[in-house]
Formats: C-alpha cells, sequence, structure tokens
C-alpha cells in the first residue's frame, strides 16, 4: 500500500508539473479584465505562492521532518512531502487571479529569440533534474524500502559545473524568455525567481553540512549559484 500511494504521489507532481505549465502558457497567457482589483489580485497571488514556497522549503528541513513521521509512516514521509506539494501547486494555479495589461508582445522573426530562451531554459532543467534521482526525489524509493543506506555522490558534472542550481538557471530562463509577457505572467516569474533566489543559501548550508570540504571546494570552482556573472 505504501508503494501504490507513493507512485500514486509520483504521478500527481507530475500532473500538477504539467497543470502549472498549462496554466502559464495559456492561463497567464491571458491578460485579466482591465476593471480587476488589480492591488488584491497581486496581493492574493503573493500569498498562494508564499504558501507553496514555505511549504517547499520548511517540509524539507530536518527537523519538520522528524515532526511529521510521528503521524506519518516513516516509508511514506517523503510522498507526503511530494503529495502536499503537488496539491499546493495546483492550488496556486486554480485560485490565481488574473492581472489586466501585457508588458510586452513579440511576434514573427522577433519571437524566436524569445523561444529560444524557452526552450534552452527547459532543456537545462531537464538535463539538471536527470543528474538527480526521480524515485528518490518522489519518495517511491523510500515506500519500497530502498532508499540509499549511503550518501549520495556531489555531482558536478554537466550542467552543474556552469552554475551551481542549474535546473533554477532553466527555471528563470524558461518563465522570462516567453515571447509574450502578460502582467500575471511577470508576477508569477518575479515571484518565483525571487522564492528560488532566497532559497539558495539556505539549500546551500544543507549541502555543505552533508557532504563538507566537497562541496565549499565545488562552490569555489563553480562561482555562480545561478546566473553566470550575477548571482
Amino acid at each position: 500500500m505504501a508503494v501504490l500511494v507513493a507512485w500514486l504521489g509520483g504521478g500527481a507532481f507530475v500532473a500538477s508539473l504539467g497543470y502549472f505549465l498549462y496554466t502559464y502558457a495559456v492561463t497567464l497567457g491571458r491578460p485579466g479584465a482591465a476593471d480587476g482589483i488589480t492591488v488584491t489580485a497581486v496581493l492574493v497571488d503573493t500569498l498562494l505562492f508564499a504558501a507553496f514556497a514555505a511549504h517547499h522549503s520548511l517540509f524539507a528541513r530536518p527537523w519538520v521532518k522528524r515532526q511529521v513521521v510521528r503521524f506519518v509512516p516513516r516509508a511514506l514521509e517523503r510522498s507526503f512531502y511530494v503529495w502536499v506539494a503537488s496539491l499546493l501547486l495546483v492550488l496556486v494555479c486554480a485560485a490565481w487571479l488574473p492581472l489586466p495589461g501585457t508588458v510586452y508582445a513579440r511576434s514573427g522573426w522577433i519571437a524566436l529569440p524569445h523561444l529560444g530562451l524557452v526552450a534552452a531554459g527547459l532543456a537545462l532543467t531537464a538535463l539538471g533534474a536527470r543528474q538527480l534521482s526521480p524515485l528518490d526525489l518522489a519518495g517511491i524509493d523510500q515506500a519500497r524500502h530502498k532508499a540509499r543506506s549511503v550518501r549520495a555522490p556531489l555531482v558536478t558534472s554537466f550542467p552543474y559545473n556552469l552554475v551551481r542550481h542549474p535546473i533554477y538557471l532553466g527555471w528563470l530562463l524558461a518563465v522570462f524568455g516567453v515571447p509574450r509577457m502578460t502582467t500575471s505572467r511577470l508576477l508569477m516569474a518575479c515571484l518565483s525567481t525571487a522564492y528560488l533566489a532566497l532559497a539558495i543559501p539556505w539549500e546551500e548550508r544543507l549541502l555543505a553540512r552533508e557532504f563538507g570540504p566537497a562541496y565549499r571546494e565545488y562552490a569555489r570552482r563553480v562561482r555562480w549559484r545561478m546566473v553566470p556573472f550575477v548571482y
């Protein structure tokens, strides 16, 4: 039963990512009504994303995990995180209030560089995720009692030799590279990128604690965290 719940959780997360892609590509690509209450919409959308971001960061902390296993079977601790993250992402997309206005719109040949940025972002995200263990991240290995008994090696090969967080760079390229930037898309892009930039130092402290001198040497060699020559 635990394995089934974990597999369903993995499927739910993939479905929630698909729903987000549809929301960003289609729903947020349409400007909201011009008579909408912009301040309220910005506040609601920001609070929605903050709820998702808070869970994403806090539930990954060891002390929170210790509390979770008090009422969730240890074999489903990771799957519980995945289930909640999936539901929150769906909530963000479903309850997002559209904003009026379009920042810019490119078409024809002028749109090609934008599409190239989006394609590069998606490719970088896929390459970065490929280096990780999807079954482990989804909690399926934990439910099958196949969680790794030894520490996974520190990944430093491409694309992790470009920046230390290439998946985040891929995200930035994909959400900001679109040829049609509505105000709704811009708010989502800014909120998500700001969250990633703020979460990286916290995440890297955990990585330095886990890998010790190896991670500090890696950080010395790969200087940039998310954006080359910027951050």
